[in-house]
C-alpha cells in the first residue's frame, strides 16, 4: 500500500473529491405534461394538432395555391418536404404547391418577403420551423395561415391572424419535422412509408444522431434498417451545407430533398457535395479563434468574421471542449455574415448540461441585457425581436453592431477576474482530445492567415 493511500485510510477523514453530477435523463424520457383530457400532451396540444390537420385537408381539397415557407436547415426543409408530399398524396396538383425560401438575413415579416409572398396570391400559407414571433399578417390579402414550429414561444408570438401548432410546451420537445410527420401520417396511408426517412433526417439535424427513437417518439427501427443510420446522418450533413455557404443556396437542399425518393439519392448531389467542402474549409479557417470570457466566467465569447453561416457549427464544437466550474454558455459572434449586423449562436457547454438549475440561454442573455441603465431605451428593447431566439439550450440572434458591443460591455467580456479566483475558465487548458498532447491555448494559436 502506498504512503498516500495509507495516510488517507488512517486519518479517517472523508474524501473531499466532489461526486460527479448525475447526467441529464435521455431526451425522450423528459417528463411529459397532460392534455386537457388527461392524456399525454405530445407532440403538441391535441386541439392544435386537430386544427392543423383540418387546415391541411382544406388546403389539399381547395384547388387553390398553397405556399410553404420552410426554414433553411435539415429540420425545416425536411418538415416542408413532408408537408409537400402529404398535399400531393391528398390530391393537390403539384403546380399549385409553391415554396418560398427566405433571403439571407430576412424573416417572415421582412417587407421584401411579404411582398414576394403576396405576388403569388396563395390561399394557404404554411410557415414551418421559422421560429415564432409576433408581427402583422403574413400577407395583406385573404389567406389561411398556419405556423408549425417547436421553438420557444409565448401565446402572442405569432403573426396576426395566423393559427399555430407548436411543440415547444410539450416535452420531450419534438422537432418541426417530427411534429409535421406526426400530424400528417394519419392523413394518408402512404405518408409514413414515403416520409419516414425525412422525419429522421430532420430530427437528427436538430437533436443529434444519438437520439433514441423510443416512446413517445415513433418507432423508426425499420427505417434505420432499411436506409441505414450512416446514410441518414450523411444526408443531414449535406442538406445543412448549402445554407451555410456565402451564396446561401438553400434552393439546392430543398430540391434535393423533394426530388429524392430515398436518402441515398441525396448523397450524390454535386451541388450539396461542393457546398459541404466549402463550409468545412471555412469552419477550419475560423474555428481557431481564441475566446474571451465574461467577467463572471459564465460565457465564453468567440468573435469571427465570415460570410458563411459557420457560427452555429463552431459554437457546437467548442461547447463540447471548453470546461470550467463557472462556464455555462459558448457564444460565437459572426461579424461578417450580414453588413452592419452581428449574427451569433449560443450553446450550453457540455460541462454545464447536468447542473441544477438547468442553464437557460434565453433567460441568461436577457438578464445581461436587462441590467439597469439611465436616460435610454432599455438595451433589451433595442436589441429587438431577433435577439435570444430559438431554444433555451441552443439560442442566438441577429442584432445591430452597436447594441451587440453594448451587450459585450454589460457582460464585461475580456475583463479579468480576481487573480485569486481559481475557477476562471481561462485557466482550463484541457486537451481537445485526451489522446492528444496539444492544449486548448496551443490550438487557438494555430490560426490560418
Amino acid at each position: 500500500m502506498s504512503k498516500r493511500r495509507a495516510s488517507s485510510s488512517q486519518s479517517g477523514t472523508p474524501s473531499t473529491k466532489r461526486a460527479k453530477p448525475e447526467p441529464p435523463p435521455e431526451y425522450h424520457l423528459t417528463p411529459s405534461i397532460k392534455d386537457e383530457d388527461g392524456t399525454v400532451q405530445w407532440p403538441a396540444p391535441r386541439r392544435e394538432i386537430e386544427r392543423a390537420r383540418e387546415i391541411i385537408l382544406e388546403a389539399a381539397g381547395s384547388n387553390s395555391k398553397v405556399l410553404i415557407l420552410p426554414d433553411k436547415d435539415a429540420d425545416g426543409l425536411s418538415a416542408g418536404a413532408i408537408l409537400r408530399h402529404t398535399l400531393l398524396l391528398l390530391g393537390l396538383a403539384e403546380d399549385l404547391i409553391h415554396v418560398h425560401l427566405l433571403s439571407k438575413g430576412n424573416n417572415v415579416h421582412s417587407e421584401a418577403e411579404r411582398e414576394a409572398m403576396l405576388q403569388l396570391r396563395p390561399a394557404y400559407i404554411f410557415v414551418v420551423d421559422q421560429g415564432s414571433r409576433p408581427g402583422p399578417p403574413l400577407i395583406d390579402a385573404d389567406h389561411t395561415g398556419l405556423v408549425i414550429d417547436h421553438h420557444h414561444a409565448t401565446p402572442t408570438d405569432f403573426p396576426k391572424g395566423a393559427e399555430h401548432v407548436t411543440a415547444c410546451n410539450s416535452p420531450p420537445v419534438a422537432t418541426s419535422s417530427l411534429l409535421v410527420y406526426e400530424i400528417c401520417r394519419t392523413l394518408h396511408g402512404d405518408v409514413a412509408s414515403k416520409c419516414d426517412w425525412l422525419c429522421v433526417v430532420g430530427t437528427h439535424g436538430d437533436l443529434g444522431n444519438t437520439i433514441k427513437w423510443e416512446s413517445p417518439f415513433p418507432d423508426m427501427k425499420a427505417t434505420m434498417k432499411r436506409y441505414t443510420k450512416k446514410t441518414l446522418n450523411a444526408v443531414v450533413s449535406l442538406v445543412n451545407a448549402p445554407r451555410r455557404t456565402s451564396r446561401f443556396d438553400v434552393r439546392s437542399a430543398w430540391d434535393a430533398l423533394c426530388d429524392a425518393t430515398e436518402p441515398a439519392q441525396v448523397l450524390v448531389d454535386k451541388r450539396l457535395l461542393n457546398a459541404r467542402a466549402e463550409v468545412n474549409a471555412e469552419v477550419e479557417r475560423c474555428t481557431h479563434t481564441p475566446p474571451k470570457f465574461s467577467v463572471d466566467g459564465r460565457v465564453a465569447v468567440f468573435r469571427i468574421n465570415s460570410q458563411a453561416q459557420v457560427h452555429p457549427v463552431i459554437a457546437t464544437r467548442w461547447a463540447g471542449h471548453l470546461q470550467s466550474k463557472s462556464l455555462e454558455i459558448v457564444l460565437v459572434a459572426n461579424e461578417g455574415y450580414l453588413p452592419g449586423r452581428v449574427n451569433f449562436s449560443c450553446r450550453v457547454a457540455r460541462c454545464a448540461r447536468a447542473r441544477e438549475p438547468q442553464v437557460n440561454i434565453i433567460e441568461s442573455l436577457k438578464s445581461y441585457a436587462s441590467l439597469p441603465e439611465a436616460a435610454r431605451l432599455p438595451l433589451l428593447e433595442r436589441l429587438g425581436h431577433d435577439f435570444a431566439r430559438g431554444h433555451v439550450q441552443a439560442s442566438g440572434g441577429i442584432v445591430e453592431v452597436g447594441e451587440f458591443e453594448e451587450l459585450m460591455r454589460r457582460m464585461q467580456v475580456g475583463v479579468k477576474k480576481d487573480p485569486g479566483d481559481k475557477t476562471s475558465p481561462t485557466k482550463a487548458k484541457k486537451a481537445i482530445d485526451s489522446a492528444q498532447s496539444n492544449t486548448l491555448m496551443s490550438y487557438f494559436g494555430k490560426r490560418d492567415s
